[in-house]
């Protein structure tokens, strides 16, 4: 048994998710830490909500709330969609807590002796009808280096050249939309990257090749351009003060003390129940731990850079990320999800639509791993459609209702396994290696490819075997035949478990068996376990059809990029 740590980008307290958002980092995540468990392994899957910065403080002006306020509602908005969405969290946290306070000052305390933080008086920009400063995230303008016209002011989303607000060409407050904005100077403290530069590329050598290209490219386009000192504070009320003489009216950039919640979200975890639990055993204890990391792309630099350079700044033995799972963006209808043009659905939208496993099963065949995807009705009612109905739900319609119908609502007894259950069995365990060998390297196209793929096996079984007809001349075969089905039934729910919990529970809810494992999978084995007698229910359709007329009214209800 292996110690697996699962995490993925913490998501920004203010923003309502789309499914962008969720195919971008989290429903991965949620798939490997499930499918992790499934073989064996001990996993720690966390998330929580990424709380501090100018995000929350705007949202909370705009709601009229208290700051405090407007992130209690929030974190109980993403736990409710993330719940809905059957996200396995073992704990679903955040950033703003007494544990992750402790982290933020321990860590930055070891940075500062260790001589990896300097000060610097630096010019920031002021919104003078805002009466604040900007920050960063908060100033849009033209990209100095692309042209790109709505880059913000630490980093430009289409080229993701890391940038300065004063860089920015026609800059102008993404709050209120003034231009009326001037440079003002203000003292900060900076974490030195360049000092550690050398030390951070001989640790980033060490995961090539084993990152997919979006990370480890985007690192070292980093590295390539050098790195330079990084503002780890800023004048906001909302954050913790930064615990330094002189900057107690300053707090920390969020930047800085979101990714080491993961750290003091764990300690939450562990403090929360203690028995048993310890967040060192996972943070403190890197020859142990396997910690895995799922993003978009727009926050793999300071998941490969910035964070990984301050622990190694630390001089303590952290936990650095051994695999970092980058993603590109999921677009709708060829366009972007954006709320505010009521154009593309959310997820806590998308499941009143239809159940989360419909969606689940979507998004993971259509992940963006190596490049963008899109999102269009036309394409995910056809999935629904054609391969979770027609394959699979006929499949198991089909399987149990000629049982019942011929022979009763029990699997069939009597009769062994011939040469065709012998074939099938050595076909679809080829086919199962591949797909735990694809979930394993977290290839997850390919892993729902094999995984339809087995489904139409056992169509292709049952059409070829034909018990409708045999059952005629000879009943003993035809429930051989049954039986190897629902032994499949079987099987085919364990697979999916990792992508349709819920589906996959239905599944073998029917058959009276519970969720087991996925470690040494013998198919041979599998296809046996399903005795002669044992009683089974026919239950409902699993899947609904998404109708024409359905699709268009989705189409129009949720916008169109066009």
């Amino acid at each position: 048994m292996s110690k697996i740590l699962v995490t993925s980008a913490l998501p920004y307290i203010n923003g309502v998710p789309h499914l962008g958002h969720m195919v971008g980092c989290l429903l991965p995540s949620d798939t490997y830490a499930r499918f992790m468990r499934m073989m064996g392994n001990e996993v720690l899957y966390i998330c929580g909500t990424d709380e501090h910065g100018t995000t929350s403080e705007v949202g909370a002006l705009k709601a009229g709330m208290d700051v405090q306020a407007y992130c209690d509602m929030n974190h109980a908005r993403h736990a409710k969609t993330y719940k809905d969405f059957n996200l396995s969290f073992d704990f679903f946290g955040r950033t703003s807590t007494e544990q992750n306070k402790e982290m933020t000052y321990h860590i930055f305390e070891q940075l500062d002796k260790n001589g990896f933080i300097e000060e610097k008086i630096i010019k920031q920009v002021y919104s003078i009808d805002d009466k604040m400063f900007l920050a960063d995230r908060y100033i849009t303008g033209t990209c100095p280096y692309c042209g790109y016209e709505k880059a913000r002011g630490d980093q430009c989303e289409n080229c993701t050249k890391v940038l300065e607000p004063t860089e920015l060409l026609d800059a102008r407050s993404s709050i209120s939309g003034s231009k009326n904005l001037e440079v003002r100077e203000t003292k900060h403290l900076f974490l030195n990257l360049p000092k550690i530069e050398g030390e951070l590329a001989a640790w980033l050598k060490t995961k090539e090749p084993f990152w997919p290209d979006i990370a480890y490219t985007i690192a070292q386009k980093w590295l390539k351009e050098g790195l330079k000192e990084r503002c780890i504070t800023r004048d906001l009320k909302w954050g913790f003060p930064v615990n330094k003489p002189g900057y107690e009216d300053k707090v920390f950039y969020v930047w800085f003390d979101a990714p080491i919640g993961y750290i003091g979200i764990t300690k939450q975890w562990a403090d929360e129940n203690p028995a048993g639990r310890s967040w060192k055993d996972w943070w403190q204890n890197p020859q142990e731990v396997r910690h895995v990391e799922f993003m978009g792309k727009d926050n793999v630099p300071y998941h490969s850079i910035t964070f990984p350079a301050t622990l190694l700044g630390t001089r303590e033995n952290w936990t650095q990320v051994d695999f970092l799972k980058g993603m590109s963006y999921l677009t709708y209808e060829g366009g972007k999800f954006s709320k505010s043009e009521n154009r593309g659905i959310f997820a806590e939208d998308a499941v009143k639509e239809f159940p989360a496993d419909y969606w689940r099963y979507w998004l993971m065949a259509n992940a963006p791993e190596g490049s963008d995807s899109s999102f269009s009705w036309e394409l995910f009612a056809g999935a629904v459609n054609k391969d979770l109905n027609g394959v699979l739900g006929n499949f198991v319609s089909r399987v149990l209702k000629m049982t019942s119908s011929k022979l009763g609502d029990k699997v069939p007894e009597g009769g062994t396994y011939g040469p065709e259950e012998e074939e099938l069995a050595s076909v679809l365990q080829k086919r199962v290696n591949d797909y735990i060998g694809y979930m394993e390297a977290m290839e997850f196209r390919k892993a729902l490819a094999e995984l339809r793929a087995i489904w139409v096996e056992g169509n292709n079984y049952i059409s070829t075997t034909e018990p409708w007809t045999i059952i005629k001349t000879d009943a003993e075969r035809a429930g051989v035949v049954l039986r190897a089905c629902i032994n499949l039934i079987r099987i085919f729910a364990i697979l999916a478990a990792p992508i349709m919990p819920t589906i996959a529970q239905s599944m073998l809810d029917r058959l009276g068996m519970p969720l087991a494992g996925l470690k040494d999978f013998d198919v041979k084995k599998e296809m046996n376990v399903l005795k002669g007698g044992e009683k089974f229910e026919v239950g409902e359709v699993l899947f609904e059809r998404i109708t024409p007329e359905k699709t268009a009214e989705l189409k129009q209800k949720y916008g169109s990029a066009n």
